[in-house]
């Protein structure tokens, strides 16, 4: 399977931009660039802050930049998202009994699960008891199955602590829900960090990267303000085989100098 990973568009009304740069053309260079290089992907994910202010007519905008896509894609939503707005656009979305925004889809190499960590009227990450009782019950039914998640919020400190300020609120009772079937769980996805980190949670191996817009800065000694940059944008392309699960981070919009390693001989110093 190839999945490509999208997160945090943070897509505004049309004829605005967003800290000096412009979310929907971004955007639709990313599309462009999955169309031209990964149209065999099996589909495309986006983990939330689909918009930055929640605004209707930035939905509006996604919903006509991503049916350029030529793979199938799934949206969540993160903090900057709204969830009704979201909804009236992008009608056929995921949607559990409760009307949150999350589903699980049975594919060729397991279970995905997607999952809402939006609370309005915070930026926070919010995982509420109806949320959890949801979760605990697809965990439950897929026993053993191979599952990947994808959420926001990541569900543990990142060491950036503006971001660990907003983070997910309920980190040991989503922990508890998910502690039994940890062993089969491939793969975490998430954003909302806007950086690339991966490693391994209680065992589990996890991925997030850049945004296609703006980035948060690498600053362990930040307090308060959240430090931004322009550091290019990305997505993750994910090679699922057999018992591997491999993230490539494809910086799309790079202008560097692409040659052949092979085309210079070694010069003498």
């Amino acid at each position: 399977m190839k999945l490509i990973h999208l997160t945090d568009t943070h897509l505004v009304e049309p004829d605005q931009i967003l800290y000096g740069l412009n979310p929907l053309e971004r955007l639709n260079l990313a599309v462009a660039s999955i169309n031209s290089l990964h149209a065999d992907a099996d589909q495309v994910v986006i983990t939330g802050d689909l918009t930055h202010w929640g605004q209707l007519g930035a939905y509006h905008a996604l919903h006509e930049s991503l049916a350029a896509l030529k793979p199938a894609y799934t949206l969540i939503l993160g903090n900057h998202d709204n969830r009704d707005l979201f909804r009236s656009v992008f009608s056929n979305a995921l949607e559990d009994e409760n009307g949150f925004v999350q589903g699980v889809q049975e594919t060729a190499v397991g279970q995905f699960l997607f999952l809402d960590t939006n609370q309005p009227g915070t930026h926070s990450g919010w995982y509420c008891a109806n949320r959890l009782h949801w979760l605990s019950e697809q965990l439950k039914r897929s026993g053993d199955t191979p599952k990947y998640i994808f959420m926001h919020h990541p569900p543990f400190e990142v060491a950036l602590e503006p971001m660990d300020r907003i983070g997910l609120v309920q980190r040991d009772e989503f922990l508890q829900v998910l502690r039994p079937y940890l062993g089969s769980v491939r793969h975490l996805f998430f954003g909302h960090v806007h950086r690339p980190i991966s490693g391994s949670w209680n065992g589990v191996p996890f991925s997030t990267l850049r945004g296609t817009n703006h980035q948060v800065w690498l600053d362990f000694t930040a307090q308060g303000d959240i430090p931004g940059s322009h550091e290019p944008p990305a997505y993750g392309v994910v090679l699922i085989n057999g018992e591997t699960v491999l993230v490539h981070t494809h910086d799309f919009l790079d202008q560097s100098l692409k040659f052949s390693l092979g085309a210079q001989m070694p010069q003498a110093v």
